[in-house]
């Protein structure tokens, strides 16, 4: 399991987003005043899904279309959540310094396509040579 590379891609996108749920969006320079993502309800939630959907195609490695599915859905929030955090900066107040976690969810959404295209392509092995040996097998008969 922890052999493949898309399992550690898998990890590192799980990784990522869990960090978000412990760090600061925005911060007002000088003050305690801040933006948690844990504390605000559509980035918790966003964040919580996208890393539900991470932690279970990590472990979920014996069934790679499934992996492929979540990984996509991952993605997809992921992406969502980064439009969001896009669309926020730009509505902040100017007192707020925007915190460098905020390309996490961007990063994490690399790690998921790039763990998507090795599931994808193990299963196109494995399908192959399944092909190959029940050629053989037909051939031999």
């Amino acid at each position: 399991m922890w052999q493949r590379v898309q399992t550690l891609y898998f990890a590192i996108a799980a990784g990522l987003t869990a960090a978000l749920l412990f760090c600061d969006f925005a911060r007002v320079p000088g003050s305690e005043e801040a933006i948690r993502y844990a504390e605000y309800l559509p980035y918790a939630v966003l964040a919580g899904l996208a890393l539900a959907c991470a932690l279970v195609s990590l472990f979920a490695w014996v069934r790679r279309s499934l992996q492929i599915r979540l990984g996509g859905a991952a993605a997809v929030v992921l992406l969502a959540l980064q439009v969001w955090l896009a669309v926020d900066y730009f509505r902040l107040p100017d007192a707020y310094v925007v915190r460098w976690t905020a390309v996490f969810p961007l990063l994490a959404l690399f790690f998921d396509i790039l763990a998507m295209r090795g599931v994808y392509a193990d299963e196109l092995l494995v399908r192959s040579s399944s092909r190959l040996r029940s050629a053989k097998r037909k051939q031999n008969k």
